[in-house]
């Protein structure tokens, strides 16, 4: 049994650390033409923020995408996964109530959005890591 935890804690930490650094790949062009870019990554920002000012988009793209990089870094290695995950649950349970609040919440569940916060406070929570 122990043995399985201890499976699924490294799947579901990889999977997550994948899920990060995808999107942030995506949005500095490393997906060549399948990449999102920057300038649309920050169009996004201001359409799932809507209720800040846009002229915040900018910044708030540069902490998210931040945060995210260091998130999927810090999974992938296996640093703090405990805090790391929960660091990541916290960060796509603001992204998807955001994205709830700004498009309704079909947008949110469509994407997994809080699949993947439950899936990491999950993780945050495993004693097999």
């Amino acid at each position: 049994m122990k043995t399985r935890q201890n499976i699924a804690g490294f799947l579901l930490r990889i999977a997550l650390a994948a899920g990060f650094l995808s999107a942030v790949a995506s949005r500095l062009g490393f997906w060549g033409a399948q990449s999102s870019g920057w300038k649309n990554f920050i169009s996004y920002s201001a359409e799932v923020n809507s209720f800040f000012p846009s002229s915040w988009a900018p910044a708030l793209a540069v902490i998210s995408t931040t945060a995210e990089l260091i998130i999927g870094i810090f999974l992938l290695t296996g640093y703090q996964v405990r805090k790391t995950a929960l660091a990541a649950s916290v960060l796509t349970l603001l992204f998807g109530i955001a994205m709830s609040i700004s498009f309704g919440c079909k947008e949110a569940l469509d994407y997994s959005v809080f699949v993947f916060s439950a899936g990491a406070f999950l993780l945050s929570t495993s004693p097999a890591i």
